[in-house]
């Protein structure tokens, strides 16, 4: 009966002192540490942002229609937000001039901020709703989302949403528009704005 034992034997074949074992763990002497599970230099892989895989014929990112739900939403919480505190507001300045304590004052303010809030909210989700609406039609109507869309379709909202005040004002709500837009454009192109400055002006 053989009593050698297999930890002994196991660890015979793979002595230290092999010269087939001493492998270096980097590509080259001070340079990038090789990976000891699939033995390649990690230099080469690219360290750029992920790629993505997209099915065949579908757009690189979400478009109008997508947006619009999540445009709508988040117009309505901003606007629940923005009038709530407006109403706490008024509502610590009104009861306190009226002077009302105690159970009355909490249910004043619970009142004033509810009130707000929901107005505020309400006409938030309104403008969210018509820019959405003009934004996909001139999508569709187009076949392609631009910033021309973006401008166009906010200044149709601020033009509809004043439209039963007067010409006046439905010409300011619809220059709002337009500026807002214009501002949010040139932002959001700023990246392409600067390339084009060191194109065309070179230091």
């Amino acid at each position: 009966m053989n009593n050698t034992d297999p930890d002994a034997t196991y660890a015979a074949s793979y002595s230290s002192k092999d010269p087939s074992m001493n492998v270096s763990v980097h590509s080259q002497q001070n340079l990038a540490q090789l990976s000891p599970y699939l033995n390649f230099n990690p230099v080469y892989l690219p360290q750029s942002q992920p790629e993505f895989i997209f099915p065949e014929g579908v757009a690189r990112q979400r478009g109008r229609f997508e947006l619009a739900f999540s445009q709508i939403g988040g117009s309505c919480m901003l606007g629940a937000g923005i009038g709530g505190i407006g109403g706490f507001y008024n509502g610590l300045k009104s009861t306190t001039l009226a002077g009302h304590t105690g159970k009355l004052r909490r249910t004043q303010l619970l009142n004033y901020v509810m009130k707000q809030g929901s107005a505020t909210a309400n006409t938030l989700g309104v403008l969210a709703v018509m820019y959405s609406g003009f934004g996909v039609i001139l999508s569709w109507a187009r076949g392609c989302d631009d910033e021309l869309n973006t401008i166009v379709a906010a200044s149709a909202t601020g033009l509809l949403y004043k439209s039963s005040a007067g010409l006046r004002k439905c010409a300011i709500g619809g220059g709002i528009g337009f500026s807002l837009a214009a501002v949010y454009c040139l932002w959001s192109a700023r990246d392409k704005l600067q390339d084009f400055r060191q194109e065309y002006n070179p230091a």
